[in-house]
C-alpha cells in the first residue's frame, strides 16, 4: 500500500514538472484587434463606474429613507 502511495505521488509530480516545462507559443494579434480590445476595455471601465454610482446612490437614498 505504501509502495502505491510513493508511485502515485511521484508521478504526480512528474506530470506536473511537464507540465511546467511545456513551453508556449504566441502569435502575433492583428492590429484591428488590439484596438478592438482597448476600445472594449475603455467601455467596460465606463460601465462598471456608472454601476458603482447606482449602487452608491440606491444605497445613500436608502440610509435617508431610513433615517426619516
Amino acid at each position: 500500500m505504501q509502495h502505491i502511495k510513493t508511485l502515485r505521488r511521484s508521478l504526480g509530480t512528474a506530470a506536473a514538472i511537464g507540465l511546467l516545462s511545456v513551453q508556449q507559443a504566441y502569435a502575433a494579434l492583428p492590429t484591428e484587434v488590439s484596438t478592438q480590445l482597448d476600445t472594449t476595455k475603455t467601455d467596460v471601465v465606463e460601465l462598471g463606474g456608472l454601476i458603482l454610482v447606482v449602487l452608491i446612490a440606491a444605497a445613500a437614498f436608502k440610509y435617508m429613507r431610513r433615517a426619516m
